[in-house]
């Protein structure tokens, strides 16, 4: 099979279980086995395009080409598979967690939910194979679009108000920054194709520092402060939800989008000499500390893993901000590291709602006499997000740390220790308190989570782990960006 008949079928084959959910919506067990059916096909379809030999020689799968010179058109290059591979393998556990999940909490429109979903999986993997901005960008508005049902999913006036903020905060940063950084770009230089090395040459570095901040700004899916709101509001929607926000698509569209752009549209040489990326860097560092600061203030447990994930994903644009090739395997790797971690512990957070009917921190005292496994694999999650052996998290943080190291700057080496000894604090103390802190009164009738539910931590739980001892074929795929 080839390259582009492979991107082709991994491009259709979400939209196709989309159809497929809707006209089977009244039968809820083919429902769902067709949607975690096809998300292991479609993982299968992205690992056969990562093993195939001429992939990153492949030909463009061109769609359309709207405007002369600004095609709709897909390639494979490390950075996307690695996207690809995340997105896809994460949605068939998703949606296993989402049959326990959806049907023990009695959810409503669970064929909607579903079919949301896949199609922004189907959004998901067009960014990842995007052979340039303007592709991306596209499929970028389509995953804000497609999440919003996902977001309001209960219908309530919260869910509502979320929803607003949601695609306010989302299309317009888009619209408003990130839509006029491409037009600038293709005025000065007639092209948006992502390229090895960059596509700029002799602009002025305050030009090239203001479009820099213009990418990175109008990426709102990153969330870095103060365009961060969308996220916790985010948060009233389903656990379910909260893991494709913040581990499968939305959010990992956002960091994938500025490690892109660094080094396909500027290029890691470039950013090294401007100004703009060293104050964005100190932007990134002081989301990473206020972000893990204000997590500490949460007691609801989803809000608190919600400024959990503003703070990491600011490790991922710090690492693209320095302009070394540390920093971006290091950006890179933490896509990876942070969505097993984050969405066992979402799994987890969860599990506890349905299972023990509890959502804040504070009453999660003795809850591992009951529940166990749900948080033991609290801890794995918690302690792959700090960057403790043997958990995946490790491998991308020590990346970090020497990509400021090799730039010599060492607050924000300073700024990468602290964080990590905050993550200490407000995750992995939630485990201990659930194991060593007696309830405050006997839990009647708490059990785990429903099997389906239970099946998806595990994995999750073992990739974190799997990901620290195997991690070398992620660090070389990430490798090849800079070759």
């Amino acid at each position: 099979m080839t390259p582009t008949l492979l991107m082709a079928l991994i491009l259709l084959l979400p939209l196709a279980t989309t159809v497929g959910v809707v006209a089977f919506g009244r039968r809820p067990n083919l429902r769902e086995t067709i949607t975690v059916a096809s998300g292991i096909g479609l993982f299968l379809l992205v690992a056969m395009l990562g093993l195939s030999p001429d992939w990153m020689d492949a030909p463009r799968l061109l769609l359309a080409e709207p405007i002369e010179g600004l095609p709709i058109a897909f390639s494979a290059e490390p950075l996307g598979l690695m996207f690809a591979l995340v997105a896809s393998f994460l949605w068939p556990v998703t949606s296993l967690y989402a049959i326990g999940y959806m049907r023990a909490h009695h959810e409503q429109n669970q064929t909607r939910f579903y079919a949301a979903f896949a199609v922004s999986i189907s959004a998901a993997m067009g960014i990842a194979l995007a052979d340039n901005m303007f592709t991306l960008f596209v499929f970028y508005e389509v995953l804000t679009v497609s999440t919003y049902p996902l977001v309001t999913h209960a219908g309530t006036d919260a869910a509502k108000r979320a929803g607003r903020v949601y695609l306010g905060l989302l299309m317009g940063t888009s619209i408003v920054f990130l839509l006029l950084a491409m037009l600038w770009t293709w005025s000065l230089i007639g092209t948006l194709d992502f390229t090895p090395g960059g596509v700029f040459g002799d602009e002025s570095g305050l030009v090239l520092g203001t479009l820099l901040v213009l990418f990175v700004i109008g990426t709102g899916k990153a969330a870095i402060m103060p365009f961060h709101r969308w996220l916790p509001a985010a948060m009233v929607a389903p656990t379910p939800v909260s893991a494709l926000l913040h581990a499968v698509a939305v959010v990992k569209a956002g960091v994938f989008t500025i490690l892109k752009v660094a080094v396909y549209l500027f290029g890691i040489d470039t950013i090294a000499d401007l100004a703009a990326a060293d104050w964005l860097a100190a932007l990134a560092a002081l989301t990473i500390l206020l972000g893990s600061l204000v997590a500490m203030t949460k007691d609801n447990l989803k809000a608190r893993l919600a400024y959990s994930t503003i703070s990491q994903l600011s490790y991922i644009i710090l690492g693209a901000m320095l302009g070394v090739a540390a920093g971006v395997v290091g950006g890179g790797m933490h896509v990876v590291m942070h969505a097993f971690g984050k969405i066992t512990l979402f799994f987890c957070a969860g599990a506890i709602m349905v299972a023990a009917h509890k959502t804040r921190v504070s009453e999660l005292d003795g809850l591992g006499r009951t529940m166990p496994l749900t948080m033991l694999a609290f801890l794995i999650g918690a302690l792959s997000i700090v960057g403790l052996p043997p958990f995946g998290g490790t491998w991308s943080k020590w990346w970090l740390v020497q990509g400021t190291l090799d730039t010599g700057l060492w607050m924000l080496t300073a700024v990468l220790l602290i964080s990590s000894l905050l993550n200490i604090a407000y995750l992995v103390s939630i485990p201990v308190r659930g194991f060593f802190v007696a309830p405050a009164a006997p839990a009647t009738g708490v059990k785990e989570a429903p099997l389906p539910s239970l099946i998806a931590i595990g994995i999750t739980s073992a990739g974190c782990l799997a990901l620290f001892l195997w991690a070398d074929p992620l660090y070389r795929l990430v490798g090849e960006v800079l070759q």
